[in-house]
């Protein structure tokens, strides 16, 4: 699923030490509060680190906010009412007890004792920030019913435009935080504490983990379609938010939304970091869904004379996925994309899909797919493939994904020439004074390091009103990682964030710029498509060497900056997919068709595209 990582829960020893989830104790007390013991905003402090940690405090004051009892990282949020002058320190902490539930209940007044930690989402190396909490907590009730403290509204005014100090990839954490100057100050400053965010614009839809992204900011890079877009690595649009709920989901469900949705009224309650994605509203109060009216789009019928390339990531398909995706697959090709003459697929799955059995064979898995797209009225789509190694391209383990072709026989044929396998690398020949594949389909360079637990790019060899016509489909390296180390994340402690997954991409986008310019050798108006999943952005190194030398364009390009987009991660709107073309391919049309990514309602976590060539 290209960029997203596995949703896994990592509990850091830290946090679970025996020695620090004492069983805790409440009883109601009139005692007087300390004059001079701790505050929270003295364990907080000035920075993300506790300037306590690993000490033991005493009866810190403080109003429950909210409770979390289920999961194994219960407990509750602790506010102190009075809070300092400085805005730079949080008021409210995380009280830990583990897989016991807490017997207080929001409005509490309590006085609680403990350990301070450090607990960070996903572990230490995972580059994430940390939360200050308590653990090993006991504590005594002083008041019930008490008021709760008041919101701090997150806005357009109270979140900063500037993301993150730090520079060449510092840590920064020691740093003293500057709420007025950075988003990730401002939320760090308010870690614990109870925000809101008013009338908020869904620009993340609600994923099967039953969370959602929002906007503070609706004026931040809006799409047409009502996201937020990513457009550079100097945008990112730091007012965006995660919700999950705190909410009885039987009294209260998750709202099924959409991008361009709103939540009407306040989304509230305490902020927290998250290990999939940052900060967090843990809603104790959701706005009410407001339904944005999203359409999924179709894009026009290819004239008669026009070649109709798309890129599909069908995200780990195989027989063991339920039918309806295969259908909803099929409708989407058919209806959405006016069944184009080729489709170059990513993350088709083997024949036993996430089985690890050996099995590498995906006849199976497209077979079913086709049956599905011709069941649906479209046409009877025929398609190649090499079957990869086993265990040797990434992806969900024992799926064996690859890239694949379909394509229309009563549009395009396809010239077949044996020798492609998964190690022999595909070569440019010349025949007839015409470049040729010495194998189609073939793989390229299959055996270069840059390939390393990577799928290899496909060639083939098709033909168009008498004209070959070369495509290469793709689905580069993860930035997830897989095997190899990941990207930093973007929220993280380490600013700006090292893109180790980067390095990868950029060789393979040379390999492959290298393999189009030998085709162009033999002919420099030769006619070559390749697309797929590059897994990085049209702005980025990977895609600068792909088009090195004005090899090949982005068609994207030509489309207004606000619709450069067919992938939605954490909130932002941003590019993984694309379709690019040799000169040979003169001004081509390009079209994103948004029919999954913005939805909650998804067959797949990225939208289709598709460019349409006229021959002269």
């Amino acid at each position: 699923m290209s960029s997203r990582t596995s949703r896994t829960c990592a509990i850091t020893v830290a946090a679970l030490c025996s020695s620090l989830l004492l069983v805790p104790s409440s009883a109601v007390s009139a005692a007087p509060l300390p004059a001079d013991g701790q505050r929270i905003h003295d364990i907080q402090g000035s920075s993300r680190i506790s300037p306590l940690v690993g000490k033991e405090v005493t009866d810190v004051p403080g109003v429950v906010t909210a409770v979390r009892d289920s999961g194994s990282a219960r407990g509750f949020w602790l506010q102190d009412p009075k809070p300092d002058d400085d805005p730079a320190t949080s008021e409210g902490i995380y009280v830990f007890t583990g897989e016991e539930s807490p017997d207080v209940t929001v409005g509490d007044a309590l006085r609680v004792s403990g350990k301070v930690a450090e607990y960070y989402p996903g572990g230490e190396e995972s580059g994430g920030q940390s939360v200050t909490q308590l653990t090993g907590a006991s504590w005594t009730a002083t008041a019930r019913e008490a008021e709760l403290p008041a919101t701090f509204r997150l806005s357009a005014d109270s979140v900063p435009d500037r993301y993150a100090p730090g520079a060449d990839g510092e840590n920064i954490e020691p740093l003293t935080l500057h709420p007025k100057k950075y988003a990730l100050d401002r939320y760090e400053a308010l870690e614990g504490m109870r925000v809101a965010v008013e009338d908020a614009r869904v620009t993340g839809a609600t994923s099967s983990y039953d969370d959602l992204w929002v906007t503070a900011d609706p004026r931040q890079n809006p799409t047409p379609r009502g996201g937020t877009l990513y457009g550079g690595y100097d945008q990112h649009n730091g007012a965006r938010l995660k919700v999950t709920s705190l909410l009885d989901p039987e009294k209260s469900p998750f709202p099924r939304a959409n991008v361009g949705d709103t939540l009407s009224g306040a989304t509230a309650g305490p902020l927290d970091y998250d290990q999939f994605g940052g900060y967090t509203v843990r809603a104790t109060a959701l706005g009410e869904h407001e339904d944005g009216g999203l359409e999924r789009e179709r894009t026009r019928p290819h004239e008669k004379d026009e070649l109709a390339v798309a890129t599909y990531n069908v995200e780990n398909l195989s027989p063991r996925t339920e039918p309806e995706k295969f259908d909803q697959l099929a409708e989407g090709l058919v209806t959405n994309l006016a069944s184009p003459d080729i489709v170059m697929l990513e993350e088709v799955q083997d024949d036993t899909g996430p089985d690890d059995d050996g099995t590498v064979s995906a006849g199976k898995t497209l077979d079913q797919l086709t049956e599905a797209i011709a069941k649906a009225g479209g046409p009877a789509y025929e398609y190649r493939q090499i079957d990869p190694e086993d265990k040797a391209d990434g992806g969900q383990p024992g799926g064996n994904i690859r890239v694949a072709f379909l394509y229309n026989p009563e549009r395009v044929s396809f010239t077949d020439r044996e020798g492609g396998d998964a190690t022999t690398p595909v070569e440019v020949t010349e025949r007839d004074g015409e470049p040729a594949l010495s194998a189609s389909p073939g793989r390229v360079t299959p055996q270069d390091d840059a390939w390393e637990a990577s799928r290899k790019p496909l060639a083939g060899e098709f033909r168009f009103q008498g004209r070959p016509v070369f495509v290469v489909a793709n689905h580069f390296s993860s930035k997830g990682g897989g095997d190899l180390e990941g990207d930093q994340p973007m929220e993280g402690r380490f600013q700006p964030p090292t893109r180790h997954s980067e390095p990868q991409r950029v060789e393979q986008a040379k390999l492959l710029n290298s393999f189009v310019r030998d085709i162009r050798d033999v002919d420099p108006e030769a006619l070559v498509v390749t697309g797929g999943d590059f897994n990085d952005f049209g702005f980025s190194p990977t895609l600068d060497a792909l088009r090195s030398g004005g090899a090949l364009t982005s068609p994207m390009d030509r489309l207004p900056e606000e619709e450069r987009y067919g992938y939605v991660f954490n909130g932002n709107s941003q590019t993984l997919d694309h379709i690019l073309t040799s000169p040979g391919a003169g001004t081509p049309e390009y079209d994103i068709v948004h029919v999954n990514a913005e939805f909650a309602d998804q067959t797949s976590d990225h939208d289709p595209s598709v460019t349409r060539i006229t021959l002269p």
